[in-house]
Order: structure tokens, then sequence, then C-alpha cells
């Protein structure tokens, strides 16, 4: 009988990515025990619906996570598949265990009384955790899965999808405590983890895309590779010379100094980068 042998490379990469969910599930249960539920700061979601009755019932927010995640998973089993949906159900299991073994176990107090504190935090440490889940490939689902839900019957992008069910629930909050500020602490919240979530899934690191249009292309080649010491690419097109690189920020002034000096006349495309392979760069999503 034969079997199959799992690579050694295969093993460390499943551990590695197996330690990257706990760790940010253990996070995010710190987050919600620290920040969210002692001031009842409610982040959207399936979890923003658990600390509004957990505020009425006191029954734990995990456990509660845990219910109110069946009937989404259902519909999402019907729309999404398989994979996906089982995929998203241990990521959301372990996210609701660190949640009560924090908050209702270990019993971890209060990090502080102050409310916008406690939103900013909050906010950052539940997206630090989110991020590091999501970059281990896994999901919590909730409206996560909703939002793919509405994409797929209404057309609207899965973002969209995802942003309209924060912001009903949120703002349903302030009706549910009788305090009209409490959707306000919630949108801080809302913004700040997906901020950080965005951070750790595109880089920390922000460069420059320039793409420059001029008709003193070797001038400024020039300048970006003896000066600046970053590689230009010079190709034609039919309207001439275009040079396309990529700087680090604190460049982009000087740059920008030189081609108004040297061609006022040029026509200059910035983006952001969030991550780039190659010399004098260091990436920040593949290591």
């Amino acid at each position: 009988m034969w079997t199959k042998s799992i690579a050694p490379d295969e093993i460390k990469k499943y551990v590695f990515i197996t330690m990257q969910i706990i760790i940010g599930c253990a996070v995010m249960g710190l987050a919600y025990s620290l920040f969210l539920i002692p001031h009842h700061l409610v982040p959207g979601g399936v979890s923003g619906i658990a600390i509004i009755l957990n505020y009425f019932f006191k029954t734990p927010v995990g456990l509660l996570i845990i219910g109110l995640n069946i009937p989404v998973f259902l519909l999402g089993l019907r729309t999404m598949g398989r994979k996906y949906v089982v995929k998203s159900l241990a990521g959301m299991i372990l996210s609701a265990l660190m949640i009560d073994f924090f908050n209702v176990i270990v019993r971890v107090r209060p990090a502080t009384d102050n409310k916008i504190l406690a939103s900013i935090y909050g906010g950052i440490m539940l997206g630090v955790g989110l991020g590091i889940v999501f970059r281990g490939r896994a999901s919590t689902g909730g409206s996560d899965i909703v939002g793919m839900v509405l994409s797929k019957f209404t057309g609207m992008s899965v973002g969209f999808g995802i942003l309209i069910t924060d912001f009903v629930i949120i703002s349903a909050s302030g009706l549910a405590l009788h305090n009209l500020e409490a959707p306000l602490f919630g949108y801080i919240v809302l913004f700040l983890s997906t901020r950080v979530i965005d951070m750790i899934l595109e880089g920390w690191n922000i460069s420059k895309l320039v793409i420059i249009t001029s008709s003193k292309t070797h001038e400024i080649q020039d300048f970006i590779l003896n000066t600046l010491e970053r590689s230009g690419s010079l190709f034609l097109n039919r309207e001439g010379e275009v040079i396309l690189t990529v700087i680090h920020r604190k460049q982009l002034a000087e740059l920008r100094a030189f081609i108004k000096a040297t061609d006022p006349q040029a026509f200059v495309i910035i983006n952001d980068t969030y991550d780039i392979l190659g010399k004098g760069f260091k990436s920040t999503l593949f290591t």
C-alpha cells in the first residue's frame, strides 16, 4: 500500500499558518476583553450583535457569536461553497473561544475607563488580530459571508456589502443601547480596524510608483539612477519615451522638484505601491 509523504517544507508552512491564525485569534480575544466588551463598543458584524445581546442578557459574547453565526454559515454554505465556509467556520469558532477564554475564564480587567481610548486601541488591536488571521488565509465569518452573499445576489462589490452590513449593525447599537454616542464610537473602531487590516495585508512601507513622460527622459533617468540610487525602466510608446520607477516616499519631493526644474511640461503619474520585490526594497508581504 502506497502512502503519500508530506514534504518537511509543507509541514513547516502548515504549522506557521496555523500559529498565525491562533495568534491572530488570541489578539482579537484580548481586544474584545480589554476594550470592546467592557465599554459595549460595537465593531459591526455578528460580533457587534453579540455585544449588544451581551449588554441585555449577560450571555458570553463568544457563545453568542457561535450561535448567531449558525444561520449565516448555512446561508454561506448554499451560496459560497463548502471549502470557504469550513475554513471560515474554524476561524470563527477559534476566535469566539479566545474571546470567552479571556473575558469569562481568565476575566481580564478592562485596560482603561476612558471610552475614547478604548475605541482607539480596541480598533487597532482588533485590526491587528484580524489582519494576522487573514494573512493566515482564514476568516472569522460573520459580515464577510453576508457581504459575499449580497454581492452574489445584488451585484454590489463584496467590500461595499460588508460596509453596508457593518453600518446597519453599528447604527442600530445606538437605538438598542439607548445611547446616540454608541454608533460614533463604533465607527471609530470600524475605521481603525479596517485601516490596520489593510496595513498588515498590504504592507507597512508604502512606496511610490512614478510614471514619467518627458522630452528630457535621459536627464531624469540619470537623476533617478545616480542621485536617488533607484532603477528606472525606460521604454517607448506612441507619445515618446516613458520612465517607470519605484522610489521611497521620502524621495518623492526631491524627484518632483527635479522634474519640475528640468521639464515643466513633463506628464507624471504617481501611485501608492504597497510591496516591491527587488534590490533596494524589503518585502513585507512575503516574509
